[in-house]
């Protein structure tokens, strides 16, 4: 008859331990620990044009640093990079965008500015973002709300953004269109 002591030490091993844990743990390796993805990422990109007012410092800054001379009130014109990259079966989306926009034309200039903002939409068209702003002025820091009106696949927004720096404030009104691709 076998030792039971031995019986007992051998089945005890770190060897036996590791290979019988990897065998009831093989059913949890089938079971992803990342959640699922509850939509698809959808692009929402399109043209985007509108009005910036320009506070007094935003006006003399330009002046001073890139010798312009600039009305208040400036055109703005470019493109949204937008990606919806969650959303959730109420209707809430939660989004990051790209805006480089070329501003003054009207007045025979070019300026850019360049902005990030991440924020959400609601199922009712309502929506919100924050995020940092770059324009021959400095850097700075955007807040735009607004709605966007759905029809059939096509959307246009209507935003309304604060942007503000050391030079001043900005307020600009913007409007475009994309469709849901």
């Amino acid at each position: 008859m076998s030792n039971p002591s031995r019986v007992v030490r051998h089945a005890l091993s770190p060897a036996s331990a590791v290979l019988m844990l990897l065998a009831l743990a093989a059913p949890a390796w089938c079971q992803s620990f990342v959640p699922p993805r509850v939509t698809r990422e959808v692009d929402l990109s399109g043209p985007r044009f509108g009005l910036t007012m320009l506070s007094p410092g935003n006006v003399d800054l330009l002046k001073e640093k890139r010798d312009l001379t600039v009305r208040p009130l400036i055109s703005q014109f470019g493109w949204q990079f937008e990606r919806r990259f969650y959303s959730n079966g109420d209707g809430l989306s939660v989004l990051s965008e790209w805006v480089p926009l070329v501003s003054g034309l009207e007045q025979g200039l070019a300026l850019p500015s360049l902005n990030w903002l991440v924020g959400v939409r609601t199922a009712g068209g309502g929506e919100f973002g924050i995020g940092p702003n770059l324009t021959p002025l400095g850097v700075g820091l955007v807040v735009a709300a607004g709605v966007t009106v759905q029809s059939g696949a096509l959307n246009i927004p209507l935003n309304f953004a604060v942007a503000s720096s050391k030079s001043g404030t900005r307020v600009s009104i913007m409007t475009g269109f994309n469709l849901r691709r």
